[in-house]
């Protein structure tokens, strides 16, 4: 197959066609070294864009050439001393182009490395392109949308019930103020005045031609009033209204993190780095999905996006009370019937004797009847990847959690012991088409 590659200079910042181009074009080098960069980057640069480097076999383009080891040539050099017209001069060998250069090893492999820019938005968007949060089925958030007359000025046409009095009043007011329009009031005081003087029964001759020049002036007036009218139809004004497309549906993520006593440093980072996680996706994907950030020790309380992710504060633990905080919000806040709503917790797995039942009956009972999808994170430190490294043990919490993991569809959980974890977690928690049952 013949590729024909346009190379025409683009106009002054129009490349974007090309970039585009290139981005479909190594698309899976730029996936690998993107999952690659998340995580290694710090948590305040998690979703940036930036340099990434991906190996440069497999994206130059293909062209056209002579090829050195066939065909008929005929060139001149300058100089020649040795062969005169008709010798005939060995082709040289395969490779033998661009042979030169520093001797090779005999042994392995490697490629030059390709580094080039992404903005924020391309790498959020190859980051997340094959994630969803699952089970959207009161409605999609991005797609669907209902529409809703909102307010837009004024305009000269328009139904009775959108008359806007005040500003058509306004507009008759600068319209008669410029035109001079007579006043009511003034024609009164001549009428008056020529009624005087009509009263009186001999009037003299100053007289009589006074009040023929009211019966002027009043008749003057009253044809000026005539035609300038107090409401013109250029005065009035109707409300307008422009409809405006608007979600029909939204979603709320709850964020339940455990920062007590319990959580290290190496936990807490890791859980922080998995909300930022979340919280990318669900801004880069999602036009309006609202997040409740939960904190919990022995108490619990909802905060806010700086609290929540640099805060301090440690206690005891006690993980039903995050739970507990859930479902208050939801009541008060979140009417099942017009959110979908989901839930993304974080924690050690350790808790404080009797708690655990607790937390899995609320899960069953009034949680999960609720929720869209649950999903649960246990934060591994490096000398427990080897004892809970697999998906059938873990700590207290976990124990009481694979009872509803294995009853609940709509609920999953995993470990995360290292950087590199979070990441493909992320991707098996919120993967597209996933084929789990999962029971409404």
């Amino acid at each position: 197959m013949i590729h024909l590659i346009d190379r025409r200079l683009n106009p002054r910042d129009k490349s974007l066609g090309n970039r585009q181009r290139f981005l479909k074009r190594a698309r899976r080098q730029i996936k690998e070294a993107v999952d690659k960069a998340i995580s290694e980057r710090d948590v305040a640069d998690a979703g940036q864009g930036g340099k990434i480097s991906i190996p440069s076999k497999g994206i130059t383009e293909p062209r056209f050439r002579h090829s050195s080891t066939g065909g008929n040539h005929e060139r001149v050099f300058p100089g020649n001393e040795e062969y005169v017209p008709g010798d005939k001069i060995q082709k040289p060998p395969k490779g033998g182009a661009g042979s030169g250069g520093k001797e090779a090893s005999e042994g392995g492999e490697g490629a030059d490395e390709f580094v080039f820019s992404l903005s924020r938005a391309e790498f959020l968007d190859i980051l997340f392109e094959d994630l969803e949060l699952p089970d959207m089925i009161k409605a999609t958030l991005k797609e669907t949308h209902a529409v809703k007359p909102h307010r837009a000025g004024y305009s000269n046409y328009g139904t009775t019930p959108n008359l806007n009095v005040l500003r058509t009043m306004r507009n008759s007011m600068g319209r008669r103020v410029v035109l001079n329009r007579p006043k009511a009031g003034a024609i009164l005081e001549l009428q008056s005045e020529l009624d005087e003087l009509q009263a009186q029964d001999d009037l003299d001759a100053a007289q009589r031609l006074r009040a023929a020049e009211l019966v002027n002036e009043i008749a003057d007036l009253k044809r000026r009033q005539r035609a300038i009218p107090y409401i013109d139809p250029v005065d009035i004004r109707y409300n307008r209204f422009d409809p405006k497309p608007e979600p029909k549906s939204k979603a709320v993520m709850f964020c339940l993190m455990d920062v007590s006593g319990s959580m290290g440093q190496h936990e807490k980072d890791l859980a922080k780095r998995f909300f930022i996680l979340l919280h990318l996706f669900l801004q880069r994907k999602y036009e309006r999905v609202e997040l409740v950030f939960i904190r919990h020790t022995h108490v619990a309380q909802e905060v806010d996006e700086e609290t929540f992710f640099y805060s301090q504060e440690s206690g005891g633990t006690k993980v039903s009370t995050a739970l507990v905080e859930m479902q208050e919000i939801i009541r008060d806040r979140f009417p099942v019937s017009d959110w979908n709503i989901y839930a993304a917790q974080a924690s050690d797995g350790d808790n404080i004797a009797n708690d655990t039942g607790t937390c899995v009956d609320l899960l069953e009972n009034e949680l999960l009847p609720l929720c869209q999808y649950y999903a649960y994170v246990e934060i591994l430190t490096e000398q427990e990847v080897a004892r809970y490294a697999g998906t059938s043990n873990g700590k207290e919490l976990w124990r009481g959690y694979q009872a509803v993991d294995d009853q609940w569809g709509k609920f999953s959980m995993k470990h995360i012991a290292k950087r590199s974890d979070i990441y493909p977690v992320f991707r098996e928690l919120f993967a597209k088409n996933d084929k789990r049952d999962r029971v409404a």
